[in-house]
């Protein structure tokens, strides 16, 4: 992180004595770089030859100093007048923006080994003219010219017909440090302790939920405050009968409890200890029934934090009932992490032999159009879409309609 310090210092002195004492008062003015960096992979180059001169491949949009940002790579070039002579890069302002003062830097990476990368940057050298400023979102810093494509074509940059792109924005941030007058320390909230000690307590519950047989207790004004779902159930106009003792149909008892922990305690409690086993299958056993629950009974946070888990625990074993959940219960970003992992060559003939794909295909069909699309955009020419459009087909079986064995 750059940094740039200048040092103020008023003095205040009496002027009826040369002897008299004087206050004096600094402060610090902090100028500096915030950083982030991004990898943009280009796979298919040669295919994207020919979209249009102006027409740009856009990376994922990424977050750095708190602005979002975005590669644009122009296999055509951004400019008419170089006819297509050159290819363009860019990095631009994908969030809304005023006068955002910024540091670039661009580098291709050189494929052979050889680290002779191709590098354009504004770290480490004084810059004329300061930071480059953009002025508003989709303000863009780069070069029409970056590199002659047929250069490019025959050099060490390109292989496989993939191009690597790294790019690094350090976002101009400025502050006035002063001394401060008071410093009081401030505890974390302990509110969810306290809430977590009165369930561990059991006093003065009013309320009994009966979960395959087994029974938790729990206090109803606590369970209306947290779900919109309780709150019906327990003090609405259409309450159950029987507010005291209530019977919970198509839930396990460690989920149940699990639910009731986190309206306590606003944390996840330990999958490990819940469920007695250390394994991540287990853990993602019990998001996936978590975030079900969570959705059910109208806990947002709950259901947010098991969609978290999930993303980071995809694996070839769950992400297909994973990825049924996530349409069922409407977690966008949670499918589009299991959509991207099913699609790669490598995971999707494995995925298909799974019973969570038969579980999804049985569900939701219609997830299974958007997983070819995914296939598709991922490597439209891979050995996997070869055999899929020779005849093998998601549902498993032939465009004949004869099933096929699934093998690896």
């Amino acid at each position: 992180m750059g940094r740039v310090e200048t040092e103020a210092i008023a003095k205040l002195s009496s002027s009826s004595s040369s002897s008299s004492s004087s206050a004096v008062a600094t402060s610090t003015s902090v100028t500096e770089t915030v950083n982030g960096s991004h990898d943009f992979k280009i796979n298919g180059y040669s295919l994207s030859k020919g979209i249009g001169i102006g027409k740009y491949i856009a990376s994922d949009t990424f977050m750095v100093g708190g602005y979002t940002w975005a590669i644009y790579f122009y296999p055509d070039g951004k400019s008419t007048e170089d006819n297509s002579t050159y290819v363009s890069l860019f990095i631009a302002l994908a969030s809304e923006g005023t006068d955002v003062r910024a540091l670039f830097e661009l580098t291709l990476i050189d494929q052979s080994g050889k680290s002779r990368h191709k590098v354009h940057s504004h770290f480490g050298r004084a810059l004329e003219s300061g930071p480059y400023t953009l002025k508003y979102r989709g303000s863009m810093w780069g070069y029409k010219r970056f590199f002659k494509r047929t250069a490019l074509e025959s050099s060490d940059y390109l292989k496989d017909d993939c191009l690597q792109v790294h790019c690094c924005v350090g976002v101009v941030r400025s502050h006035t440090d002063g001394p401060k007058t008071y410093s009081i320390p401030l505890s974390p909230s302990d509110i969810g302790l306290h809430f977590g000690q009165l369930l561990e307590s059991g006093k003065d519950t009013d309320v009994n939920f009966d979960v395959n047989g087994e029974v938790f207790a729990a206090h109803k004004l606590v369970l209306a405050a947290r779900s919109p779902v309780f709150r019906a159930q327990l003090f609405g106009p259409m309450k159950d009968q029987n507010t005291e003792h209530i019977k919970v149909e198509d839930m396990e008892a460690p989920v149940f409890k699990a639910l009731i922990h986190f309206m306590y305690w606003d944390v996840l409690p330990d999958m490990e200890e819940l469920t007695g086993l250390n394994t991540k299958w287990a853990s993602t056993l019990m998001s996936q029934h978590l975030l079900a629950a969570a959705d059910c009974y109208g806990l947002d946070r709950l259901r947010l934090l098991c969609e978290a888990n999930l993303c980071e625990e995809v694996a070839i074993n769950t992400v297909a009932t994973t990825l049924a959940l996530a349409e069922q219960h409407h977690c966008f970003q949670l499918k589009s992490v299991c959509l991207k992992f099913v699609a790669m060559p490598e995971n999707l003939r494995a995925v298909m032999q799974t019973d969570g794909f038969d579980y999804l295909r049985e569900s939701c069909p219609h997830v299974l159009t958007e997983l070819l699309e995914y296939v598709a955009r991922v490597n439209e020419h891979s050995s996997i879409t070869n055999k899929l459009g020779n005849g093998l087909v998601l549902d498993g079986g032939d465009f004949n309609g004869r099933r096929v064995k699934q093998r690896l």
